[in-house]
């Protein structure tokens, strides 16, 4: 259940409940509609009130944001979840490598990352804000109702929501800390391969070499857009290509039976406290023994 809870400053006397809404909450105008008709969803001082009721100093104001039952899709599933961090309104999990975020039309599994947190949450309110690929590990974001989804995502390429991730690749990347600004779009010659094109959309990655060892080095990948494949598709477009990636390198199940993607850290700006709030994943062991192998 999501719920926001505003006390009414001196400064806001007098403003209705549909100023306060926005000014405090930035609830939208469709979202705001529905929480309207909804009982129970918006009560001054613990009673139901309309939107142009005018609210006076040290009124409580008090918002159910949660989804209403029956919008969602997704499956619970009873399936073990490691929980990084959480609070009322998000949550943040370590995504193991192999499973996917959501069903697709490409598997039929039954486990999916957001069925089990389904599962976990007993609710199936699941809004993932930063999808990771099947093969990809690490910290994932979810939000527990649409609204904060929707307030995570005007923050996720932004300052304000920082991704860092941890990959091996393939060579040695010279020079050893760079930025890819290289635009991504669909491979015409597959159905699921990106690649660098000029008629693409912008893409920016930052790398870091973090150490070297027998041909291959660990990075720090830092993406400033979102395109599908994005860390993929650059450095294998620079000639270093992530080991383990069946896509866009070279498939070896004896050194690594996935992509060598880990997402490590995610640092945010919680849209609701404005505290910073910062999250990491440590490397899981297929990545821990490709280094020591390294």
């Amino acid at each position: 259940m999501s719920v926001l809870v505003h006390t009414v400053t001196p400064e806001e006397k007098g403003r209705s409940v549909r100023e306060l809404l926005t000014a405090r909450f930035a609830v939208s105008s469709s979202l705001r509609k529905v929480l309207a008709q909804r009982e129970g969803a918006i009560l001054l001082n613990g009673k139901a009130v309309f939107l142009s009721t005018r609210a006076a100093a040290g009124d409580v104001l008090t918002v159910d944001v949660s989804d209403a039952e029956g919008t969602s899709s997704v499956m619970p599933v009873d399936f073990p979840l490691t929980v990084l961090w959480e609070d009322e309104h998000l949550l943040a999990v370590d995504k193991p490598a192999g499973i996917t975020v959501h069903g697709a039309a490409l598997t039929e599994e039954a486990v999916t990352v957001a069925g089990a947190a389904a599962h976990y949450l007993g609710s199936t309110a699941v809004h993932v804000v930063n999808r990771l690929d099947r093969g990809t590990s690490g910290v994932m974001l979810i939000a527990k109702s649409s609204y904060l989804h929707a307030r995570c995502m005007e923050l996720l390429h932004t300052d304000s929501f920082c991704r860092e991730y941890r990959a091996v690749c393939e060579g040695v990347p010279s020079p050893p800390q760079g930025l890819i600004d290289a635009p991504i779009g669909r491979d015409e010659t597959s159905l699921l391969r990106r690649c660098v094109r000029a008629d693409g959309q912008r893409a920016v990655t930052e790398y870091e070499v973090l150490s070297v060892r027998q041909g291959r080095a660990l990075v720090c990948l830092l993406p400033r857009t979102g395109r599908t494949h994005q860390l993929r598709v650059h450095m294998a477009s620079i000639g270093h290509p992530l080991a383990g990636d069946w896509l866009y390198g070279t498939e070896n199940k004896a050194l690594i039976a996935r992509p060598a993607l880990h997402s490590y850290r995610l640092r945010f700006t919680h849209p609701l406290t404005g505290q910073v709030v910062e999250v990491t994943a440590p490397l899981p062991e297929d990545m821990l023994r490709l280094m020591e192998e390294m």
